[in-house]
């Protein structure tokens, strides 16, 4: 069966362009335009994702989250935001948001976080136990490590955080809530220090990594197996 995603917007050139992308592959569609038409649609017919956009005219969209997920906490939710907009988007994550798309969006980049969001919850009762992407495995079970073959030392505390990645791939995990996953300082740099480590381990280039990726003002997140890597940064001055 097709999974159904609500679309919230209210900008209808917006929710065409998401109808018309989402049922090419496959989605079927509903749709409101506001946040009250969103909670009477999901009162009295089903969804299997949410595309919440923040900047509703009858509510705020991080209000209409909390509602959605007092009533249904294991809705995936994937938000739409403003570019220059990173409380914004913190602000959805640790209300329970799976992850966010900052307008304007490519259409390749939000089936990858819908997918990721759908992945997430098939997963939540269960662990994958061996994750592998671009050279890097990671065997949950056995708490091993390794990059093209290798085995990679990490410490306990690098491991965790390796790990709680791996659990959410593909979705974007606030610095708060890297912090409580791991249980630690809730100082920014104390977790910098770590990821700069991982990279260091885990990365080919880790000044240009390619799959622990920094976003920006926000997290970070592992690239998940199914998406397209991230490209390299152009050199200075160039078009």
């Amino acid at each position: 069966m097709s999974p159904t995603v609500l679309i919230i917007d209210d900008e209808p050139p917006i929710r065409r362009l998401l109808r018309t992308g989402l049922s090419t592959q496959g989605y079927a569609i509903l749709e409101a335009p506001d946040g009250r038409t969103a909670v009477q649609l999901l009162g009295r017919q089903k969804a299997d994702l949410v595309i919440l956009d923040l900047g509703l005219p009858d509510m705020r969209g991080h209000d209409l989250l909390r509602a959605i997920r007092a009533r249904h906490p294991a809705l995936p939710v994937v938000v739409l935001s403003s570019r220059d907009d990173e409380s914004g988007k913190v602000e959805a994550l640790d209300l329970g948001a799976d992850d966010y798309v900052t307008k304007p969006f490519g259409m390749a980049e939000l089936l990858a976080r819908l997918r990721a969001a759908l992945r997430h919850q098939l997963a939540v009762k269960g662990e994958r136990p061996v994750f592998r992407v671009d050279g890097l495995s990671v065997d949950l079970v056995r708490r091993i490590v390794r990059v093209d073959g290798t085995d990679v030392k990490l410490t306990p505390r690098e491991y965790d955080f390796l790990k709680a990645l791996v659990l959410h791939a593909g979705k974007v995990l606030t610095h708060a809530q890297l912090m409580h996953e791991v249980s630690t300082s809730s100082d920014p740099q104390y977790l910098r220090v770590y990821m700069r480590q991982l990279r260091q381990k885990l990365e080919v280039d880790p000044e240009r990594p390619r799959i622990l990726l920094t976003e920006t003002g926000v997290g970070y997140r592992l690239r998940a197996p199914d998406d397209e890597p991230a490209p390299p940064p152009r050199p200075a001055g160039s078009p």
